[in-house]
C-alpha cells in the first residue's frame, strides 16, 4: 500500500472513530458498530459539514431496519450461512456481513462503494473479532458471483437502484444461490418474485423513520 493510500485509509478510520460511538442496534444486541447515535458528531453534522468534509451521505452509521431484520435473521439461523460463502450486498456499516462471520460462514464478504463504509466495515469486524473480505469491483456486473449466499437489506429506496438490483438478485437466484432480502416496506419494493421467510418489528428512530418502530420483512428472492 503506497503512502498516500495508506494516510487516506487512516484518515478515514480516524474519522470515523472520532465522528462516531460504538453501540449495539436495538435488535441485534450481540454486535457492536461504529454508530451515529444522538449525541455523536456524525449525528449532528450540516449538509454543509458533509460537503466540506467531502462525504456523501453516511448511510453507513446508521442500523436501518431492513438491515437488522436480516442480520437477527441470520444470528438466529446460522444453517443458513454456516460453511458459506456468503456476500452482504449494499453492506452499509457491515452488519449482516459480521453476523454472517459469527455464524460460522467460511467467508463472509461485503460490498460497498463508499469509502468511509468500507473502512467502517473494516472496524467493525475489528470490533467484533471477524474477518470481513470486501468485494471487489462493480458486483452487480457479476452473475456469476461466487457466493452460495447474497443478502441485501433496504435496497428499495429508490426505483433505479431497486430494479437494478432485484434484477441481479433473481439471477442470482435462479443461478442457485440462496438470494435473501429484508424491506419495512419501502415505495419500490417488487410485488412479485419474493417469497416471506421471516421478520422483526425494529425499534427505530424518529429521525429516521417517521414512527418508533418498523416492521422488516425477510424475503427469499425466487429466480
Amino acid at each position: 500500500m503506497s503512502a498516500p493510500v495508506a494516510d487516506a485509509a487512516a484518515a478515514r478510520r480516524a474519522f470515523i472513530q472520532a465522528n462516531t460511538a460504538l453501540a449495539s442496534p436495538p435488535l441485534v444486541p450481540e454486535l457492536r458498530l461504529y454508530l451515529a447515535g444522538e449525541i455523536t458528531p456524525l449525528w449532528l453534522a450540516t449538509e454543509d459539514f458533509l460537503a466540506e468534509h467531502n462525504i456523501a451521505p453516511p448511510y453507513w452509521a446508521f442500523p436501518w431496519v431492513g438491515g437488522q431484520a436480516l442480520t437477527r435473521h441470520v444470528l438466529d439461523h446460522p444453517d443458513l450461512v454456516r460453511g458459506k460463502r456468503v456476500l452482504d450486498f449494499a453492506a452499509g456499516s457491515g452488519m449482516t456481513a459480521i453476523a454472517a462471520a459469527l455464524a460460522g460462514a467460511a467467508r463472509a464478504e461485503a460490498a460497498e462503494i463508499d469509502a468511509l463504509a468500507c473502512a467502517a466495515i473494516a472496524l467493525n469486524a475489528e470490533v467484533n473479532n471477524v474477518h470481513v473480505a470486501l468485494a471487489e469491483g462493480n458486483v452487480l456486473e457479476r452473475s456469476d458471483g461466487p457466493w452460495d449466499v447474497v443478502l441485501a437489506g433496504d435496497v428499495c429506496y429508490e426505483k433505479p437502484m431497486a430494479e437494478a438490483v432485484f434484477a441481479w438478485l433473481r439471477r442470482l437466484a435462479a443461478a442457485g444461490a440462496v438470494v435473501l432480502m429484508a424491506d419495512p416496506g419501502r415505495s419500490y419494493l417488487p410485488a412479485t418474485g419474493l417469497m416471506k421467510v421471516g421478520g422483526s418489528s425494529v425499534p427505530c428512530s424518529l429521525e429516521l423513520e417517521d414512527r418508533t418502530s418498523r416492521d422488516a420483512v425477510v424475503y427469499k428472492i425466487v429466480g
